[in-house]
C-alpha cells in the first residue's frame, strides 16, 4: 500500500489540537471591514474550532495529523 497524501492546501489552513478537534483562522476578514459591526470584527479574532461535520472532512485531507 502506497503512502497517503497530505492535501498541501488543509496543511497550510488548518492544525490539530491534542484532543484531536481541527483549528482554522476566522473566515469572512479580508476585505470589507468596513461595513462590518465592531461586534463582528471584535467576535473574528484569533481562531476558532471547526464543528464535527466540517472537522471530518478536513480529517480525511490529513491522514498523518491525528
Amino acid at each position: 500500500m502506497p503512502k497517503m497524501k497530505t492535501k498541501s492546501g488543509a496543511k497550510k489552513r488548518f492544525s490539530m489540537t491534542a484532543t484531536g478537534k481541527v483549528k482554522a483562522g476566522q473566515a469572512g476578514k479580508r476585505h470589507g471591514m468596513i461595513k462590518r459591526t465592531k461586534k463582528f470584527i471584535r467576535d473574528a479574532r484569533g481562531n476558532t474550532i471547526l464543528s464535527e461535520q466540517d472537522s471530518r472532512i478536513v480529517k480525511k485531507y490529513m491522514p498523518y495529523d491525528r
